[in-house]
């Protein structure tokens, strides 16, 4: 009887479906945070192009990127 109840807990552990989803979710929030991640990557150094040739403008240096 007790073989019929872990078979039988196995099978609904194995059909159940809300794991899934729950994976599904940490993969998305995953990629949106690389998203995220990579966008500031990205603008970080034309941000930091920009505040330069700010400074050079003030300082009177020419500033031609």
């Amino acid at each position: 009887m007790i073989f019929e109840a872990i078979k039988t807990s196995v099978v609904k552990f194995i059909k159940d479906e809300d794991g899934l989803t729950i994976v599904e979710y940490a993969v998305a929030g995953g990629l949106v945070t690389l998203g995220a991640v990579g966008a500031f990557l990205a603008l970080g150094g034309s941000v930091a192009t920009a505040i330069q040739c700010l400074d050079d403008a003030v300082n009177g240096v020419d500033c031609t990127p």
